[in-house]
């Protein structure tokens, strides 16, 4: 009498701090830091909000979402798309984000060469006969490196308010930990995977015994693919409908490349011969007291950029002044870190600013007209 008693008070007072779902969510992103997968889908991405946390994730190319429900999807993909932000800074990898509409009990080869595959509190929504296909469809035929599968864990719901028999009215059923982890152990015995079993949501103090709120099984193939025959024969055609498509902008793409690397030429220069201009004057200004003199070309500007600080300039690499013209050599630009991060070599930065930036006669410098400026200003 006095057990139930308690259990009853816990009903009433549990809570989940952050709360589960983000919970999961944190899982997921904390398994896609250790394993850095390239490629990853969700099955019954719902909303969406995973796929959107996922965007962040630096290590990952191609997000994927299925959902049997399309209007949920459509009404959150928006913030799939790539921000102005993308466009004005566009990152180092590239990025491509893709909904699909359709059932994870059939087979489309769109879902194929994935690392990683989250089914997030997925299965207890399939029918029967739904949930029969599951396995061949994710591990035989999809067959990525990892797949991740949460459940609810039925053992904890009499301490959850309000919970009856199911936990959400579409649930079909609700397995306790023996229930799922011998699903989960047939499954990774039938395909070459072995499974750990964890899960998010603590149980309260004085009732550990319940296990997890959300139990989690962590898949991971035993023997990488050597090819296409290892899976399952393909479907002809495709069964799913793309609802939504995002291309991120991206420094691969060579038009995006071009852009940032003429920009951080332009501001380089800029600085440099700012720098440059500076010091002539004082020069000039302290033309009676040598030891004001500055005897050659130090950036001093650091307030501007951190690489000015890095930059070290040989005697052939220094900007002059001739007449009203500035010249700033190519060389001098390149061992900017950031210029020569962006290009990887000199011959590559000549040609992506080739005819975007005013250049000498021969091509080794970037000129400014300073009597041009003036006169603007």
């Amino acid at each position: 009498m006095a057990k139930n008693l308690q259990e009853e008070d816990f009903t009433r007072i549990i809570k989940f701090t952050p709360p589960l779902c983000k919970q999961r969510y944190q899982f997921i992103k904390d398994l896609v830091e250790k394993y850095k997968p390239k490629k990853v889908a969700d099955l019954g991405c719902a909303d969406c909000t995973l796929l959107w946390m996922l965007k962040f994730c630096s290590c990952i190319e191609v997000l994927a979402g299925l959902d049997i429900c399309a209007s949920v999807m459509k009404e959150k993909m928006y913030r799939l798309s790539p921000l102005p932000v993308d466009y004005l800074q566009p990152a180092e990898r590239s990025l491509t984000v893709t909904l699909h509409h359709g059932s994870v009990a059939h087979k489309d080869p769109c879902m194929l060469g994935f690392d990683l595959v989250t089914c997030i509190e997925l299965i207890e929504h399939l029918e029967e006969s739904e949930l029969r296909k599951f396995p061949e469809v994710v591990f035989g035929f999809m067959a990525p490196s990892t797949v991740v599968i949460s459940t609810p864990n039925s053992e904890f719901n009499p301490l959850l308010p309000g919970v009856k028999l199911f936990r959400h009215p579409d649930h079909k059923f609700e397995w306790n930990r023996m229930q799922f982890q011998s699903w989960a152990l047939e499954i990774a015995g039938q395909y070459d995977y072995s499974v750990e079993f964890t899960g998010v949501g603590h149980p309260p103090t004085g009732m550990e015994n319940v296990g997890f709120c959300t139990q989690i099984g962590v898949f991971i193939r035993k023997y990488p693919q050597t090819g296409e025959l290892t899976q399952s024969e393909k479907p002809a055609e495709a069964v799913y409908k793309t609802v939504f498509k995002a291309v991120y902008p991206s420094l691969k793409d060579e038009k995006y490349l071009q852009n940032a690397v003429v920009g951080e030429v332009i501001f380089t220069a800029q600085i440099i011969k700012q720098s440059l201009l500076d010091r002539l004057m004082s020069e000039h200004e302290y033309d009676d007291d040598p030891t004001e003199r500055k005897s050659k070309f130090q950036p001093s500007v650091n307030c501007f950029s951190e690489d000015l600080g890095k930059l070290v300039v040989g005697k052939s690499m220094e900007p002059f002044v001739n007449g009203n013209a500035v010249y700033i050599p190519l060389k001098t630009i390149f061992s900017f870190p950031k210029v020569n991060r962006l290009c990887g070599t000199f011959e590559k930065l000549c040609k992506l600013i080739a005819g975007k930036v005013m250049l000498s006669s021969d091509g080794s410098a970037v000129v400014f007209n300073t009597e041009c400026e003036n006169e603007e200003k």
